[in-house]
């Protein structure tokens, strides 16, 4: 998108979408395990230094379990659900706000039977995603609150 010329308004169509910006599948190389959610990059310029991405699962999807180095600020724009980030698990909705701080562990999950929707701010260059290893689950699972929400389907 850096290279390409977006118009200075994008009216806003139906179901969360917005014209002149690309719906696409959530990590299209399936290298992370996530299920039923798309993702819109609404805007990625270098002036911003940042991207602000919408990212929406189905009822019953989920994001990817993960950390990295770079910080999000979340918005949730659509529906309620749940939200992992280190060993707190919330019940989302929304206009709440949430913060992942660097190197925490974090997963969203739409479980009102609705879809989840939610904005989210990232730095413009950041790391790739971390993925839990076996040990890191484990110590997750220590945690009863956690053990639980990750337990769903």
């Amino acid at each position: 998108m850096d290279s390409e010329i977006l118009p200075l308004f994008r009216p806003v169509k139906e179901d969360f979408r917005w014209e002149a910006v690309a719906h696409q599948p959530y990590k299209q190389d399936g290298s992370a395990p996530f299920k039923d959610i798309s993702r819109q990059v609404l805007f990625h310029e270098d002036s911003l230094a940042c991207e602000l991405r919408y990212f929406e699962m189905d009822a019953n999807g989920y994001s990817t379990l993960e950390r990295h180095e770079h910080t999000h600020g979340v918005m949730i724009l659509r529906g309620s659900g749940e939200c992992l980030v280190g060993e707190d698990v919330r019940t989302v909705k929304q206009f709440d706000l949430i913060s992942i701080p660097s190197m925490v562990w974090h997963q969203f999950r739409a479980t009102a039977g609705e879809p989840l929707g939610f904005l989210c701010m990232v730095n413009a260059q950041r790391d790739r995603p971390q993925l839990p290893c076996d040990a890191d689950l484990a110590g997750l699972r220590s945690i009863p609150a956690v053990a639980r929400f990750l337990a769903k389907p």
